[in-house]
């Protein structure tokens, strides 16, 4: 499975951060925080076409979160449409 290539980026992120040299060190992280820009979007994309996928198949949402590796309010986020951070979620409309 992917264990494997999750710590050895996690081993490089913290190699990243164990640079004795303060102005390297920053350039080394931004180097790795703009490629990661770069990758969110697609990652996100493919993480909500398996999460409708499995939804599609009547998988249960605990199941897919649990399936995926996340929260059950992200994949009820995810199959709302909704994107942003849970720190600014929208609220629901009041219920006359």
């Amino acid at each position: 499975m992917s264990n494997e290539e999750v710590r050895r980026v996690s081993e490089a992120l913290d190699a990243i951060e164990r640079i004795a040299d303060p102005e390297e060190r920053v350039h080394a992280m931004s180097q790795a925080m703009a490629a990661q820009v770069k990758r969110t979007a697609k990652w996100k994309e493919e993480r909500r076409e398996l999460v409708l996928k499995l939804k599609a198949e009547d998988v249960s949402i605990r199941k897919i979160a649990a399936r995926i590796g996340t929260s059950p309010s992200t994949v009820q986020d995810i199959l709302r449409g909704y994107s942003g951070s849970g720190t600014h979620r929208p609220r629901k409309a009041a219920e006359e």
